[in-house]
C-alpha cells in the first residue's frame, strides 16, 4: 500500500459539557492527523488531552468538508456516520479522562476527489474555544500496585485453576516473545530486552500477573543457537525465579521446534532446525526438552507449562480435522508430515515422569484457534492437571461471541481454559474489549500479545518502550482493562 504525506490539525481548549459549571473546569486539545494516504482511502488518529477537570465518558464530533469522504473502520471508541457528521463514542476502558489525561482513537477511511481535514473537531458538543475555563483542582487516581508477594502455587480443580489453598486464579497477564527466536539469529537470549528489577516493576504498573515465555527447544537442549545449553537454561531460570519472586506467574511455551515440514505450503518455513514455528513437535527432542525443563523447575508450582505453542497438523492433511486431531493427541507418523512427531500424550507423559507437578496448559487445532474437539481428545493426566489454552485473534476464523459461545464456552464449562495469546491487526483494542469482557464474563485469564517495544504498524504490540509505555489503542485498553481485574475475584 503506498501512502502518501501525513497532515495533521490541533485543535485547543474543546469545553466539556457534561459537567456542571460550578464543579469543573474545562478544556482539552485534539490532534487529528492523517497517518497514510493513498487513492480513495487513508488512515487518521485522533489524539485527546483533557486540560481541564477529569471527565467520565466523553463523544467527539466533526464534520468532513468533502461528501465523499466516509469512516469505514475505527478503533478504540464506537464510530457512526451520518452524512458528513462523524462520532466517536469512548469505550468503557477509555471514558476517564483525568486533568493531562488522554485518549488516542483512529480510523480507517474512504475519499472521492479531495480529503482534506475537519475544520473543527468538538468533544460532548462543545467546539474548541481555545481556552480552560475556571480551573478547579481535578481528582487522581491511586496508581495499582501491582502484584505484592510471591506468585502463587497453582492446581487444577474441575474447571477452575486454583491456588494451594483452594482459591480461584486467573491469569492476567502478556506474552513476551524473544525466548523463542533471537538465540537463533545472533540476538542473545532475550534479544536485548532487560530482565531486571526495574522491568519487572514497569510490568506490575500494569497490573500483570502473568507472563508466557516463548522458548527454542535447540537452545535449551544446546543444540543449536548461542546462547545455548546451560547458559541459556540459567538464563532462563534466572528470569522466572524474578517474575515470582514479584508475584507473577511465569508460563514456560514451547514455542518453536526442530521438524522439516518440507512439503508444506510456500508461505511456511521448511528449515528443518528451531529456527520457526512448526505444525507439530518434533518426536526427536520435544520430550527431552520437556524432560530437562520439567526437572529444572519440579517443586516449584508456580511456574506453569504450556506444552507446545500453536499445533496445526490438519493443514499437512488436507485440512482433514479428525487426521489432525488423532495427530495432536498422539503423535508419530501423521498424514502429510514428513518428520516423526511428538504427540501432547507423550509430551505430558514426559514431564509427568520426572515428578512435576506443575499445571499444564495445551493449545488446540488451526493454531490454537479451534477448541471443538479438544475435550474429546484430552491426554490422559494422572494428576487431572490440565488447563485448555485458546488463541483468539480478530484474523482467526473463531472471532465472534457466537462463535466462542459454541466452541469456547462449552469446553471452559469443563476445563480450565486459558487464552494464551490475543490480539489485533489494526493496533487498536476493540476487539480485544469484546474478548476480554466475555473472557471475564467465564472466568477466565488471558494473556495479551506481546510485551515488546516493536512498534504498532500491524498490530499485538502493546508497549513502546521497556518501561511500559503504552502504544495508543490496544496498549492503552489493555492496561486500562487490566488494572480493573484482580485475579483473585471471580467477576
Amino acid at each position: 500500500m503506498a501512502t502518501g504525506a501525513a497532515g495533521a490539525l490541533i485543535l485547543g481548549g474543546l469545553a466539556f459539557a457534561t459537567l456542571p459549571a460550578s464543579a469543573a473546569a474545562t478544556g482539552c486539545s485534539i490532534a487529528y492527523k492523517v497517518q497514510s494516504e493513498w487513492p480513495g482511502g487513508f488512515t487518521a488518529n485522533l489524539a485527546i488531552t483533557n486540560l481541564g477537570s477529569a471527565v467520565r465518558g466523553w463523544t467527539a464530533t466533526f464534520d468532513f468538508p468533502n461528501s465523499d469522504q466516509k469512516v469505514t473502520n475505527g478503533w478504540s471508541a464506537t464510530w457512526t456516520q451520518s452524512g458528513t457528521h462523524v462520532s466517536a463514542t469512548s469505550l468503557d476502558w477509555n471514558g476517564a479522562l483525568d486533568t493531562g489525561g488522554s485518549a488516542s482513537i483512529g480510523f480507517t477511511g474512504a475519499w472521492k476527489g479531495a480529503n482534506p481535514q475537519p475544520a473543527s473537531v468538538a468533544l460532548n458538543g462543545v467546539t474548541c474555544t481555545g481556552s480552560v475555563t475556571s480551573p478547579t483542582p481535578s481528582p487522581t487516581t491511586t496508581p495499582t500496585s501491582g502484584p505484592s508477594g510471591p506468585a502463587p502455587e497453582l492446581k487444577v480443580s474441575g474447571n477452575k485453576i486454583v491456588t494451594a489453598s483452594g482459591k480461584q486464579y486467573r491469569l492476567l497477564g502478556v506474552d513476551r516473545s524473544s525466548g523463542e527466536y533471537a538465540c537463533v539469529q545472533g540476538k542473545g537470549l532475550w534479544d536485548s530486552g532487560p530482565v531486571d528489577q526495574a522491568s519487572v516493576d514497569a510490568m506490575k504498573t500494569w497490573n500483570i500477573h502473568a507472563v508466557r515465555l516463548p522458548l527454542n527447544e535447540e537452545c535449551w537442549l544446546g543444540i543449536n543457537g548461542s546462547p545455548n545449553g546451560p547458559t541459556y537454561q540459567q538464563g532462563v531460570t534466572d528470569y522466572v525465579n524474578l517474575l515470582v519472586a514479584n508475584g507473577i506467574t511465569p508460563i514456560l511455551d514451547l514455542h518453536w521446534t526442530r521438524g522439516a515440514y518440507t512439503n508444506g505450503p510456500d508461505w511456511h518455513c521448511k528449515d528443518a532446525t528451531a529456527t520457526c514455528q512448526k505444525p507439530m513437535p518434533d518426536a526427536q527432542y520435544a520430550t527431552q526438552f520437556w524432560t530437562g525443563v520439567a526437572n529444572a523447575f519440579k517443586g516449584n508450582d508456580a511456574v506453569v507449562f504450556d506444552l507446545f505453542n500453536e499445533p496445526y497438523p490438519e493443514i499437512a492433511a488436507d485440512w482433514d480435522k479428525t487426521v489432525g486431531w488423532r495427530c495432536w493427541r498422539d503423535g508419530g507418523t501423521c498424514t502429510g508430515l514428513p518428520y516423526e512427531t511428538a504427540g501432547m500424550q507423550d509430551l505430558v507423559d514426559a514431564v509427568r515422569a520426572t515428578g512435576a507437578t506443575n499445571v499444564l496448559m495445551l493449545g488446540g487445532l488451526e493454531w490454537a484457534n479451534d477448541m471443538r474437539e479438544w475435550l474429546t481428545h484430552m491426554p490422559t493426566d494422572s494428576l487431572n492437571n490440565i488447563a485448555a489454552s485458546w488463541h483468539s485473534y480478530s484474523f482467526n476464523a473463531c472471532a465472534t461471541e457466537s462463535c466462542w459461545d459454541s466452541q469456547v464456552a462449552p469446553l471452559a464449562q469443563q476445563i480450565p481454559v486459558v487464552i494464551g495469546e490475543f490480539g489485533q491487526d489494526n493496533c487498536g483494542f476493540d476487539y480485544m474489549q469484546r474478548l476480554v469482557d466475555w473472557a471475564d464474563a467465564h472466568s477466565m485469564g488471558y494473556l495479551a500479545w506481546t510485551w515488546n517495544p516493536w512498534g504498532c504498524s500491524t498490530g499485538a504490540v502493546l508497549i513502546k518502550d521497556w518501561a511500559g509505555t503504552p502504544e495508543p489503542g490496544i496498549g492503552e485498553g489493555l492496561k486500562a482493562h487490566l488494572i480493573s481485574q484482580d485475579p483473585y475475584t471471580t467477576p
